[in-house]
């Protein structure tokens, strides 16, 4: 149980990861769809991260089911350390940032027709 507990965890926390790390590369493609998609994701886990007082459903339940603190991702320590939701929290924080900034030159940036006709 303990093993697939740890498997599930870590698959979460990669799926995150993932979903952190593609979000200014899909807002810098102007995909604002998979943009708007990634953010729900990881908004998600902030949610559960809030509901649990900072802690994931995946730990709460190994708690509940071993009744001991324990490393519950197949990851070297160094990669996941005290500080994961700072750095990660950074790092989605300025992706969003990215995808703000594509949207906008999107949307206002205007293109020569666009300009002929006064609308920018």
């Amino acid at each position: 149980m303990l093993t697939a507990i740890k498997l599930l965890h870590t698959l979460i926390w990669a799926v995150l990861a993932a979903c952190i790390v593609a979000l200014p590369v899909v807002g810098m493609l102007r995909r604002f769809r998979w943009a708007a998609i990634l953010t729900g994701i990881v908004l998600l886990e902030c949610a559960v991260l809030a509901i649990n007082g900072g802690m994931p459903l995946v730990r709460l339940g190994c708690q509940v089911y071993s009744r001991t603190l324990i490393q519950l991702r197949y990851l070297p320590a160094g990669l996941v350390s005290e500080h994961n939701k700072v750095v990660f929290g950074v790092l989605f924080v300025a992706g969003e940032f990215v995808v703000l900034a594509r949207w906008l030159m999107e949307r206002y940036g205007g293109t020569s027709e666009q300009s002929k006709q006064g609308i920018f």
